[in-house]
This record gives C-alpha cells, structure tokens and sequence, in this order.
C-alpha cells in the first residue's frame, strides 16, 4: 500500500502539465501527503479538466468490539485492483468519478519494525506522474480520492509487494473517459526499469516532519 507521497509542484505547474484551463485555484496542500491531508487531484467536469484540492482517502466506518460503539471514520487511501468490479464498482465504472492524482515521488518503509525509514520511489521519464485515482463526495471530509493499487514490478519487491498504478502521459484520456473495460487495461504495473529507489535515514514515524534529503546515488531499480 502507499501511506504517502509528494507533490512537490505548484497548483499552476500542475495545471499546465495536465492541461486544465487556468484560472487555478490556490491550494494550501503539503509537499509530503498523508491519508487524511489534502491533495491535488485532477478530475474532468463538463467535458474540461479541472484541478481540485481533496482529501486523501474514502471514509471507513467500524464498529469498536469492545464497546459496540462506531468509530471515527479512517482513510481509505488505496483501492486493490481485484476489488474495482465490487467494493470499488461504483466509482470505477463511472469516469466521471475517476480522477489523476498527481505526484512527483511516493514513499514506502523500509527497514525492521519500529525502526523504519523511508524509501522514495520516482518515476525516471515522468518527473510529474499520474497515479489512477477514484473520487467521490462525502459527508465527512468532503471531497476525497483513493488511489489504484496493484501487485509491483519484481523490481521493487524487495522494498513492497504492491505498487500506484502509474499512468502513461497517453493514457490520461483513457482513465477520465472510456468505459470500465478500456480503463481496466490501464491497470497494470509501471515498467520497473523507469523507476528509481531514494533510500533514506528520515524515520517512517517521522510524519509531517520535513524530511531528510536522499542520497546522492539512488539506486536504479
């Protein structure tokens, strides 16, 4: 699963990018997201894309087993490729509820428990990438996005088992618009020899804190 990553572009840098129409909107987002932060998402509305502010994850509701009482709702901030025709069907099947979660690098942890560190991972012919999202307004956060997971490249698992499906720049048409056959074809691993591993001493429980720079040499994956 991915727990964070960075956009570390402006609102007006994005836009451009994805070709939404300026004016932009000012966004106060973090360069490093959490599930729970707010995050740029693009989306298309009315034929146009437009770029929005939106929280990082689908509210999920439990029950506590010891008191019988409803939790507060928690983010869910990945979305398994096999679950998009169930649990995911209603916003998968709909391109008006898919969306392109922009990133420049996403994070996974590394290391034993309790002394974890982060690992970046970037996309090496993509400096600004698109991560296959869905969204979708609610009660609780307004609107918020989830992110489409699937099993990683053998390049990367030695670092996690599951990998963002990272879109190509001529796949971003597709995802927004075609119907859930053609979108599904979309999903699929990113070719592990156009990533790029940042292996770093920044604690994984450091959250929020700014983080250490990489090292000079990453390694190629």
């Amino acid at each position: 699963m991915c727990n964070l990553y960075t956009e570390r572009k402006s609102a007006a840098e994005v836009a451009a990018h994805f070709g939404v129409d300026l004016p932009v909107q000012n966004f106060n987002t973090a360069e490093d997201v959490y599930p729970g932060y707010s995050g740029m998402v693009v989306r298309e509305a009315e034929g146009k894309r437009i770029l929005q502010s939106m929280t990082w994850g689908f509210p999920r509701h439990s029950i506590n087993k010891k008191t019988g009482e409803p939790n507060k709702p928690s983010h869910t901030n990945n979305a398994r490729d096999d679950k998009l025709w169930s649990i995911w069907r209603q916003w998968f099947t709909d391109p008006a509820q898919r969306c392109l979660i922009p990133f420049t690098s996403f994070a996974e942890a590394v290391g034993e428990k309790g002394s974890m560190t982060k690992t970046w991972i970037s996309v090496t012919d993509q400096p600004l990438a698109a991560w296959a999202g869905l969204w979708r307004p609610t009660v609780e956060w307004g609107d918020s996005y989830t992110g489409v997971m699937v099993d990683a490249t053998e390049e990367l698992l030695d670092i996690h088992d599951r990998m963002p499906v990272i879109l190509h720049p001529d796949d971003h048409e597709t995802w927004l618009r075609a119907p859930a056959d053609e979108a599904i074809k979309l999903v699929r691993k990113y070719p592990g020899d156009r990533l790029v591993a940042e292996h770093s001493n920044d604690p994984w429980s450091n959250r929020g804190k700014k983080a250490e720079a990489p090292p000079a040499a990453p390694t190629l994956l």
